[in-house]
């Protein structure tokens, strides 16, 4: 069972993603509004993956994961990126902070867990 937080300011694609996720996929989901959230929902939660959107009001998706990784604990927790904008150089930025993939948005309901379960069964690749 793997434990997901899951950091998005809009209300309705929470609501499609926890259909996605908890109902299609099986996870338990833990979510957040935005990237102060989830810096106060982890150590309660202790997630295994960290799912974020990249475009939130205050702190967005990066700058939260900055944040968690500078705690010890969370220094090498798997994190996956969603963004309605996938751009060539951001992807690389994105990329180069270690998270295991980038979902572009609108994502598929019936195709989101099996998205995020094939990431998670690749971590062990790229030196998680």
């Amino acid at each position: 069972m793997i434990k997901i937080l899951y950091a998005e300011d809009e209300e309705d694609i929470r609501a499609i993603a926890k259909i996605a996720l908890e109902e299609i996929g099986g996870f338990t989901v833990k979510y957040c509004q935005n990237g102060n959230e989830t810096l106060q929902a982890i150590d309660e939660f202790q997630p295994d993956l960290l799912l974020l959107d990249v475009m939130m009001p205050g702190m967005d998706g990066p700058a939260t994961l900055k944040k968690l990784r500078e705690k010890p604990k969370y220094k090498n927790i798997p994190a996956i990126f969603m963004t309605a904008k996938i751009q060539p150089n951001e992807l690389m930025q994105y990329q180069e902070m270690n998270v295991l993939d980038v979902i572009a948005k609108p994502f598929d309901p019936m195709k989101l867990s099996e998205i995020i379960r094939s990431a998670w069964d690749r971590r062990g690749d790229n030196g998680h």
